[in-house]
């Protein structure tokens, strides 16, 4: 069962997937500074009928901040056995609905490399220094910006088991060099997305090649940027807003490659 149909059968309190009838996901916010001195808020859940440790996966949210679907997307996490975390790349939970903002967040965000990649680095720690995690088994998941986001943390070498990116950017300010990936890479693009360039999609896989990365590039056809956000519908409406819609299909066939990868990664 998907994320936002169990939500509503289950309120905040837990999160039941397919098969999972009581799901104990707990929730909490966590406080924390990046070493640019960035004021983050992250949303950490876990499942507490689980004990011992658990490998870790931290979830960087859309341009358009850390939002309920990002929080979702960690607590499914957790009800499927993880320790997870959905970082804030902006600043004190900073989010909105508006695109301009949306872009003014996003570039804000990016425009210093070294800023963008501490910010991940500060959630990173914070999801390590969780009693639930298992330090040594991290992997993270991002969507349109934090696609980009995950991405370019493999390219700089992380300490990451596999990287997830959802209808994520592709082009980077930081390309990867032969030998600097150390993470296993899955790529779930919509083959219509035209947000994200036809060349960017060769660029990147040109350069996944050269770099000698382990990757899955999987093109979905029919799916549109946005395709596992049920509000992409919504949110794609109205003067100058993004091309954006939610693929229902996309969106289960995509979360459905992410648990095979993160298994396989995890070992």
């Amino acid at each position: 069962m998907r994320f936002w149909t169990t939500l509503a059968m289950v309120g905040l309190t837990g999160l039941g997937l397919a098969g999972v009838t009581q799901a104990a996901v707990k929730t909490e916010t966590i406080n924390y500074q990046s070493a640019d001195g960035t004021q983050l808020i992250g949303y950490y859940a876990y499942d507490d009928a689980i004990k011992g440790q658990r490998p870790g996966v931290l979830v960087v949210h859309e341009w358009w901040g850390l939002n309920d679907y990002a929080k979702g997307r960690a607590r499914e996490l957790a009800a499927l056995g993880y320790s997870a975390m959905a970082v804030d790349m902006y600043g004190e939970g900073k989010n909105t609905e508006h695109p301009k903002d949306a872009m003014s967040f996003m570039m804000e965000a990016m425009k210093n490399s070294t800023g963008a990649a501490q910010r991940f680095d500060a959630g990173l720690a914070q999801l390590k220094k969780q009693p639930q995690t298992n330090p040594a088994k991290i992997a993270a998941i991002g969507y349109c910006f934090g696609g980009g986001i995950v991405l370019d943390a493999a390219r700089r070498g992380d300490p990451l088991l596999g990287v997830v990116s959802f209808h994520g950017m592709l082009a980077t300010k930081t390309p990867a060099t032969p030998g600097s990936i150390k993470s296993k890479i899955l790529v779930e693009h919509g083959n219509s997305d035209t947000m994200i360039k036809p060349d960017s999609v060769v660029a990147f896989k040109s350069e996944m090649d050269k770099a000698g990365a382990d990757y899955q590039f999987v093109g979905i056809d029919g799916a549109k940027h946005g395709f596992t956000n049920p509000d992409a519908d919504r949110l794609g409406k109205g003067d100058n807003a993004p091309d954006i819609a939610y693929d229902k299909a996309a969106d289960q066939s995509s979360w459905a490659d992410m648990q095979a990868f993160l298994k396989k990664v995890f070992g």
